[in-house]
């Protein structure tokens, strides 16, 4: 049982004062934000560049989705809907998704969670976000070039043949590029926890979140630059002419499998990671309950890490693989779910009898819940030999990958996004509006993407432009419209919950409540600092502790907030 010592009390963190000076407002002007230095800076334009790249992209979606929606040709020519959805993937996966947590959230957030002034190496910070620029630039510069028609996994022979538009070069140069600042973001992250701990933050007082975005920065330093190799190669071969992947030139399409799966499994856990990350902090903070199982957590983010480089293999189990080593990837594949249900286990537990409130961030953190486990166990379809042979290249793959990337990973940053904006822009959202949006979202998904669960299981192949017309039966036809039609419908769902989220966050930032320093009532050190933070985050070094005790905060209903309380012992240890 905790006793009180009068004599030697928590402190009250000094950050917790009102900041005359804000982050926002210490230097004003157009250059004073294209040459910062400043990690919150830096992670405010990742944000606002990564959500465009998100409108953008989506757009192509729904577009996509619109042309699915009624057997036959509407608006979109053959050529340009697989241009669209090769875009659509493309922007998705290396502007949007890969770099959503870490260089945004991860950015603003890491720091100051560390009670740090900044980043290890701050002018390799901004130059990876220049670096994001010229690859953003330069993948959508490719439909002036006639556009991009392989997918956005560039497969052999299609991005080598000669008659595949021009727009090749200028996507594989972009993810290059973006390898570039990918690898450049986790080294900095990397440095900066190895190095930057305050005294008393050892490893195991860390939050959750920091220990994702460490396993996060491995795989990218370790992946990324495979996937780097590859497009240069394919640059050469397209360019030259020299055989490289290409049959007809003597080289082997398996073989640019092989290279884009080892780094594009890894992404994928560069891609959810930091969003597991960020489920941790929601349920944690808004459950009002100290996390259960931490180092089974921390741990579990660096036995996914590890797992990820060993599983490629399944996704090549049609491509001529000895039958051997499909057995071997397809029993390795099943072993990635140890480390992900552990944290699934412990977050529930965690739930257990904790003071749940809901609000948007934590509405978020349970539809992730509920996605994650769809996308994990659909998973298990496609990494059983014998069904996968079915499901190959059909929508059930496509339904799969959205639960796990839309429905995991970008469900998971949103709600990062809602947890964290108090403390970002020092405005409060809406309440009522942002859960109407959340439900609309969660609706809208679930309707458009679980429907295509049933539509791969009927045989509807993925990347069809249309599904009519000789070798499509009448009644095949009829049936494939009923769920194309859902599926679209949800869609129009989700778009409009995603719009709505815009309209409340872009209104906040007018019309949104002063946000307190600590409106949830989180332990970690960017809650003791004000909304939004100072300049160098933090007056004096911060109060380190167990940053997952919420017994030290107490509610003040005047300032809306939670506030230190003055009654309760320092913790052996604390700094």
């Amino acid at each position: 049982m905790t006793t009180i010592d009068a004599t030697n009390p928590v402190p009250e963190p000094p950050a917790y004062a009102a900041a005359t000076d804000n982050y926002l407002t210490h230097t004003r002007g157009f250059m004073s934000w294209a040459g910062t230095l400043d990690h919150k800076r830096i992670g405010v334009m990742y944000l606002v560049s990564v959500l465009s790249a998100f409108f953008l992209a989506g757009m192509f979606g729904m577009l996509v989705r619109t042309e699915l929606m009624r057997p036959g040709q509407d608006f979109l020519s053959q050529d340009q809907y697989n241009m669209l959805f090769t875009l659509h993937g493309a922007i998705m996966v290396f502007l949007v998704i890969i770099p959503s947590v870490p260089a945004s959230l991860g950015n603003f957030v890491l720091p100051i969670m560390l009670g740090a002034k900044d980043v290890a190496f701050p002018r390799l910070n901004l130059f990876s976000y220049y670096l994001w620029l010229i690859g953003a630039i330069c993948a959508i510069s490719s439909i002036f070039f006639g556009g991009v028609d392989t997918g956005w996994t560039l497969y052999v022979p299609y991005s080598t043949h000669g008659t595949t538009m021009g727009g090749v070069i200028p996507v594989a140069a972009a993810i290059f590029i973006l390898g570039f600042s990918s690898i450049f973001t986790g080294l900095n992250f990397i440095v900066t926890i190895h190095r930057l701990r305050p005294p008393g933050m050892t490893w195991f007082k860390m939050p959750l979140f920091l220990w994702s975005i460490y396993a996060t920065g491995i795989l990218q330093v370790m992946a990324t630059p495979v996937i780097g190799i590859t497009v240069v190669l394919l640059i050469v071969e397209r360019a030259f002419g020299i055989g490289i992947f290409d049959p007809s030139l003597g080289g082997d399409p398996i073989l640019f499998q092989h290279f884009f799966w080892f780094y594009s499994h890894p992404a994928v856990y560069i891609m959810i990671l930091p969003a597991m990350g960020i489920i941790s902090e929601l349920i944690a903070v808004h459950s009002h309950r100290h996390i259960f199982g931490y180092r089974f957590i921390a741990f579990s983010s660096v036995a996914i890490a590890i797992f990820s480089f060993l599983v490629w293999g399944h996704h090549m189990f049609l491509s001529s693989q000895s039958p051997l080593m499909n057995v071997v990837f397809s029993a390795i594949t099943f072993s990635v779910a140890i480390p992900s249900a552990v944290k699934v286990f412990n977050w529930l537990a965690t739930l257990y009898k904790g003071s749940i409130t809901l609000n948007t961030p934590m509405l978020y953190a349970l539809s992730f819940l509920f996605m994650f486990a769809i996308a994990g166990l659909t998973g298990l379809h496609l990494g059983t030999l014998a069904t996968d042979i079915h499901l190959h290249d059909t929508y059930f793959v496509v339904a799969h990958f959205h639960y796990t990337m839309l429905g995991s990973a970008l469900i998971g940053m949103i709600g990062g996004l809602h947890h964290w904006w108090p403390k970002i822009t020092g405005r409060m959202y809406s309440e009522f509006w942002g859960r109407i949006a959340c439900g609309l979202v969660f609706v809208g998904f679930n309707v458009t993407f679980f429907t295509q669960f049933v539509l791969g299981s009927l045989g509807m192949p993925r990347r069809y432009h249309d599904y009519s017309g000789p070798g499509w039966s009448p009644d095949t036809t009829a049936l494939f419209f009923k769920y194309h039609l859902v599926s679209t419908i949800g869609s129009y769902i989700m778009a409009l919950g995603f719009f709505l989220t815009a309209a409340y966050l872009i209104h906040s930032l007018f019309r949104g409540r002063k946000a307190p320093a600590n409106p949830w009532g989180g332990r970690s050190l960017e809650w003791q600092c004000a909304s939004p933070p100072p300049h160098d985050n933090f007056s004096e070094p911060p109060h380190v502790g167990d940053c997952y005790d919420f017994s030290v905060l107490e509610w003040d209903e005047a300032e809306q907030g939670y506030h230190w309380r003055h009654d309760l012992p320092r913790e052996p240890g604390e700094a």
